[in-house]
């Protein structure tokens, strides 16, 4: 009979295995939660864990108690009102009346609070996203090294010490040396007997990605819409480094010109300008040409723009989008910031829409609370 003792580290002395009894049984109800919290909270704040209320009714079930049994009449301790056989009044009002002075107004809901891990609580947040038709990866260069079995070796850790083997090298050894005068002093178990498990370091092959972030800078994007956009790049940032081992993120902002900049730049930099879309773009194709080829890396872009764009520059954008961009990525999602929810189209929205290809999506953004089901629209998964 196997004996398992589980020796994990427990959270403030509670069952580890308990938890995540609980985790997999109500997994819809802590999803629910999770989304209702992360509806409240900034996007700074998502990657802390927290705690979380879940409605008692889901969770409670009907179970078998054990009763006192037969009849029992008995008064509690403290009671200086009542006395065994008194009968006591029905409350004036009628079921249902909280009285005049009651506290309880309203409609409200018993619930269990519990507290969920960072890790727990961002494995619930980006359960069901993924990046659109990562199914076709391509398996690029190498990336890690990992360790894996190479047999076995006469010398090693006390730890690694593979006991069947040893034996069976120390059995081989006395039967061969029986032959001789020496059997009687044998020994039964020689340092030469000894195998170890080794191990080496080897060169695992990874698939890898490259996601290009394009944000419109220009000064039709106003502090409103470029928090807008930059939350919306946060929360994909945060989905990348949590969800894929390799993935090299690349940042382009643009106004009339384009430019390659580190992450602190493109989400702090100052800079005010026109706004031409094709820069970017342009830029984003001789990226890929010089350090990410198709056949190496999987290619995935997400743009932000109010659309605020100007004469051809539209219809240009479009048209070396269908050309240059989107036959070497997997998928390309644009994100629109327009004044408000009413507003009417872009000239640039307008142009997108007639991209006809299925890793083409296009997502208006007008307020905070829309941020996270637009990106949760953008990077379902798909179905199998």
């Amino acid at each position: 009979m196997s004996l398992i003792i589980d020796r994990r580290l427990n959270d403030r002395r509670k069952s580890a295995v308990n938890r995540q009894r609980f985790m997999n049984r109500y997994k819809d109800q802590v999803r629910r939660a999770v989304d209702e919290a992360v509806a409240k909270r900034s996007i700074r704040d998502l990657q802390g864990g927290g705690n979380l209320r879940i409605p008692v009714k889901d969770i409670a079930e009907p179970v078998f108690r054990h009763g006192a049994g037969g009849d029992r009449e008995y008064v509690l301790p403290g009671n200086r009102r009542f006395k065994s056989g008194d009968r006591i009044e029905r409350p004036k009002g009628g079921a249902g009346d909280s009285g005049s002075g009651g506290s309880g107004m309203g409609e409200s809901v018993d619930s269990f609070a519990f507290t969920l891990s960072r890790e727990e609580f961002m494995q619930l947040f980006l359960d069901d996203l993924e990046l659109p038709r990562l199914e076709r990866n391509v398996v690029g260069g190498v990336t890690t090294m990992r360790s894996q079995p190479a047999g076995y070796t006469r010398s090693g850790a006390p730890r690694n010490l593979h006991v069947i083997r040893s034996l069976k090298q120390s059995l081989a050894r006395r039967i061969a040396l029986r032959a001789g005068r020496a059997a009687g002093r044998v020994p039964f178990l020689d340092d030469i007997d000894l195998r170890y498990r080794h191990r080496v370091l080897a060169p695992q092959p990874m698939s890898q990605a490259a996601m290009f972030c394009l944000m419109d800078v220009s000064g039709s994007m106003d502090e409103r819409k470029k928090d807008l956009a930059k939350r919306f790049f946060m929360l994909l940032y945060l989905f990348l480094t949590r969800k894929y081992e390799k993935v090299d993120l690349i940042f382009i902002r643009h106004t009339e010109d384009a430019q390659e900049v580190d992450e602190e730049e493109f989400f702090h930099g100052q800079q005010s300008g026109g706004t031409v879309v094709m820069s970017a773009l342009a830029l984003m194709r001789e990226i890929i040409e010089k350090r990410y080829a198709p056949s190496q890396w999987n290619i995935y872009a997400a743009q932000a723009s109010d659309g605020d764009a100007f004469g051809a520059d539209p219809e240009k954008s479009r048209g070396f989008l269908e050309r240059e961009i989107l036959p070497l990525s997997r998928y390309y999602a644009y994100v629109e910031i327009p004044e408000s929810a009413a507003a009417r189209a872009s000239t640039l929205w307008t142009a997108y829409q007639r991209v006809g290809l299925p890793h083409f999506a296009m997502k208006r953004v007008a307020a905070r609370g829309e941020i996270y089901p637009v990106f949760r629209e953008l990077f379902r998964k798909e179905a199998q």
